[in-house]
């Protein structure tokens, strides 16, 4: 079954982000801020792409969202970053409503549009363990008959880690054990069915679909940072943060393929700044 890994870097949409501006123009500023691209390279490069780049299945598509108006600098790094990388697709777009652009995009990256397929939802400054792909292809195995019977089911890997720089060491952590957070998320798409992953709100898709939730192994990690859009309004909380032990280095290396450099090389953009992740 072909699986698509669907990823927005930085694509300017109509709706689609909690922080919302009056025109195109504001949410172009917003998003191709010098010091943000900085951040969400820096963030891509170290944190996300390493454990897609170690999945134990490469069988998988990744699809990379992007305006037509992204800078071409910018447009530049970001296709070195995916030059050794054959799963990998960028696509450019105008402006669009969200939902809609994302369902466009999906759809068009099936193979066969009348046959069944996965698509997960990726954040370009998360990271997915490195058998997700594994994991997510045994569960829709073995969830055979709810899927014929369905039109979608949602899969859902709750547990991880929320990760940031801080002002005492190089990067903290915190375990996260959160349903429907839209990190490692995925879903069943029966064929010919046109709706998309993208089309419901990652904490309510069990509103419209049956679901399968998996609380083992930590199948994530969320980077927490100043440019989060969940964090640009007041309220939001603090996870409870500490200094990561020698166990979660090894489980960094071996669930995500990561060291504690490359943590701190994700971070670093955010330290030379002036920008705090705890700030």
């Amino acid at each position: 079954m072909q699986t698509v890994v669907f990823c927005r870097f930085s694509y300017p949409a109509i709706g689609g982000f909690q922080v919302d501006h009056d025109t195109i123009d504001a949410r172009r500023a917003f998003l191709y801020a010098p010091e943000r691209m900085e951040q969400r390279f820096a963030l891509f490069e170290h944190l996300c792409l390493p454990g897609l780049r170690a999945q134990t299945d490469p069988d998988f598509d990744l699809v990379v969202l992007v305006g037509t108006c992204l800078p071409d600098p910018y447009l530049a790094r970001l296709q070195a970053l995916l030059a050794g990388m054959p799963q990998a697709r960028i696509i450019a777009r105008d402006p669009a409503p969200h939902r809609q652009i994302c369902q466009s995009v999906l759809n068009a990256a099936r193979k066969h549009v009348n046959k069944p397929c996965l698509q997960v939802r990726h954040d370009d400054d998360d990271a997915l363990a490195v058998d997700f792909i594994a994991r997510l292809r045994k569960a829709a195995s073995d969830c055979e008959a709810l899927l014929l019977g369905n039109k979608l089911v949602g899969f859902d890997w709750n547990r991880g880690y929320t990760i940031c720089r801080s002002d005492l060491h190089p990067f903290e952590i915190t375990e996260t054990v959160t349903p429907y957070l839209g990190v490692a998320q995925a879903m069943a798409v029966q064929g010919g069915v046109r709706q998309s992953l993208m089309n419901f709100a990652h904490s309510r898709i069990n509103r419209f679909m049956p679901t399968v939730t998996f609380a083992d192994p930590p199948m994530f990690l969320r980077a927490h940072h100043a440019h989060n859009d969940s964090r640009q309004k007041a309220g939001v909380s603090l996870p409870d943060f500490h200094a990561p032990t020698v166990e979660h280095i090894e489980t960094l290396n071996r669930r995500f393929a990561l060291t504690a450099d490359a943590v701190e090389s994700a971070f670093a953009p955010a330290a030379s700044n002036g920008l705090r992740a705890r700030g």
